[in-house]
């Protein structure tokens, strides 16, 4: 064999392993249900990305919570069964609590606020998150959360009789209700639909979109309308994971799921608009508890959230960064 035919030979078996060391599945678990609009469109970017990589980046997503609860995804994730996830920040809370941040309860008051804070804060998120593994290939709002019971919820002795729902994970949550005087009941999401039904559960934090998708409304009769919290979810993928794609299929990846979530940012506030509508129409009564005794709420809130500064449960650095953009915000308007 001549020289340069060896030289050719090497260079083409070398080029062959660089292909094939470079392909890559990335695996995902997800609670959102197959056939739903996050499902759809998750799908169309991960055949955006396919299609940008030359097939070097594919993305697998198993839906439903067919992988478990959180607990069980990031047991996966640690063994390598998965490589990220689709999460609340609850469901991170264990990697990072600082990206519970935009989630502190009774903080903002309008969507105008959320987008203000939300700006400045995300890249900062970001980066704790990258500091703990994880890369937030993209953020994506889920709207407000509110009060969906079986009884009306217009006070706070109200809610203490009642039996609340936590999601687990959620320390935040579970601090700020036993601040209210509640012993809330801890559950997976999918543990939920089950415990409205049997009555384990008679109350639940949620937003309409997923009150709708998960099929919640049919045990309940109210909803407070007022925001309790402010839902993101996040997917995020093992550090280890992305540092082994190339620097152009890693850009490829956050700008396709970035373009996603921008999406289905735009797509939740009309659903979750629409999905206001299909429950009163489906005879979910709206109630309003008075000013004076929302603002009981927020008090209470605000001291628990000051609460869990002192014990660690987060950063206090991270609080004080989100409560400065805000109080910006409303001081320019």
């Amino acid at each position: 064999m001549s020289k340069a035919v060896k030289i050719i030979s090497v260079a083409l078996l070398s080029m062959l392993f660089s292909l094939g060391v470079a392909a890559k599945t990335l695996k995902f678990a997800t609670l959102a249900p197959a056939g739903t609009t996050w499902m759809k469109e998750m799908k169309a970017g991960a055949e955006r990305v396919k299609k940008r990589t030359d097939g070097r980046v594919k993305l697998k997503f198993y839906p439903g919570g067919v992988m478990g609860n959180d607990q069980t995804v990031h047991r996966k994730i640690k063994i390598g069964q998965l490589h990220g996830g689709a999460f609340t920040p609850g469901g991170m809370a264990q990697v990072n609590s600082s990206i519970q941040a935009m989630g502190l309860p009774m903080l903002f008051r309008s969507l105008e606020e959320v987008d203000y804070v939300r700006q400045r804060m995300e890249p900062i998120l970001k980066q704790e998150m990258a500091a703990s593994g994880f890369v937030v290939l993209a953020i994506s709002e889920g709207g407000f959360a509110r009060i969906l019971s079986k009884q009306p919820m217009q006070d706070l002795e109200a809610l203490q009789n009642s039996k609340v729902w936590v999601p687990e994970g959620d320390k935040i949550g579970l601090t700020v209700f036993k601040e209210l005087g509640i012993t809330p009941i801890s559950l997976p999401i999918s543990d939920v639909f089950t415990g409205l039904q049997t009555g384990l559960i008679e109350t639940v934090p949620v937003n309409p979109t997923s009150a709708i998708a998960f099929q919640w409304h049919s045990s309940t009769a109210y909803m407070t309308d007022i925001p309790i919290t402010f839902l993101i979810g996040l997917l995020a993928l093992k550090k280890s994971e992305f540092d082994k794609l190339t620097a152009a299929d890693q850009t490829a990846l956050l700008e396709e799921m970035g373009a996603v979530f921008m999406r289905l940012d735009e797509l939740n506030r009309i659903d979750n608009e629409a999905a206001k509508a299909a429950l009163q129409q489906q005879g979910i009564t709206f109630v309003m508890p008075d000013p004076g005794e929302a603002e009981r709420w927020r008090e209470i809130a605000r001291r628990s959230v000051d609460n869990m500064v002192e014990q660690g449960v987060i950063s206090q650095t991270i609080v004080e960064q989100v409560r400065g953009h805000l109080q910006t915000f409303r001081n320019q308007q």
